[in-house]
């Protein structure tokens, strides 16, 4: 053989071997970290020993905490709404009627962003009550600590709550959402002893603050 068909198989040689790395390195390239392949219409994620999740498009930190106030609250929050519905056919109270729709008109747009910051991590609220509902869920409010169900009203207790009218309405609803709202609050307290993603902290923030105001506005109402 000469030295020029030498120098060509050497060439080749090489060319396939460069093919060979670039199709190795493709392929690690389109795995994560656990072993599953990439899909092309969702953000790669990272997981940190922590278990924290941080993405690398944009997406804030989350961690399992996180994850658990936002499905958590939800439920709890439809049925603070659900309560707060009830209000305009069942009292004349003025004060009573302007804090229910106060507080419909925060919750509700808090169940929105809650319901949206879940499916942008790709996880689904799960433990959706249905308005007025128990809100048990399959894994039990109770698993966030502070108190069974975290002042959720029973079913019992929201057929009475619907049942009554006038002064016997005003304290059960007050009552039912001292308890409802106390329950919120020990939550969030929870979500900001541990939990890491700003929106879920802030959000955290802003129901403690909130809602132990209406607490001590309730309580008031009821001259307690």
């Amino acid at each position: 053989m000469n030295h020029l068909s030498t120098r060509a198989l050497v060439a080749a040689a090489g060319a396939v071997t460069a093919v060979a790395l670039v199709t190795g390195c493709s392929s690690d390239d389109n795995t994560s970290g656990d072993g599953h392949g990439d899909h092309a219409h969702m953000t790669m994620m990272s997981a940190t020993p922590s278990g924290t999740v941080a993405s690398t498009a944009g997406q804030s930190a989350h961690n399992q905490a996180d994850v658990m106030f936002n499905q958590m609250m939800i439920p709890h929050h439809e049925q603070a709404v659900a309560m707060a519905d009830l209000v305009p056919t069942r009292t004349d109270n003025a004060e009573l009627r302007t804090l229910a729709t106060q507080i419909r008109s925060a919750q509700q747009p808090e169940i929105d962003q809650m319901n949206a910051r879940l499916a942008s991590w790709g996880v689904g609220s799960g433990m959706g009550s249905g308005s007025g509902g128990s809100g048990t869920g399959d894994m039990g409010h109770e698993n966030m600590g502070h108190g069974t169900m975290n002042g959720m009203m029973t079913p019992a207790q929201m057929t009475a709550l619907e049942q009554a009218s006038g002064a016997e309405f005003d304290k059960l609803w007050l009552t039912g959402m001292i308890a409802h709202h106390e329950g919120a609050v020990s939550m969030a307290e929870t979500e900001l002893a541990d939990g890491v993603n700003p929106e879920s902290r802030a959000m955290a923030t802003q129901i403690k603050t909130s809602q132990q105001a209406e607490i001590d506005q309730m309580k008031t109402m009821l001259g307690q």
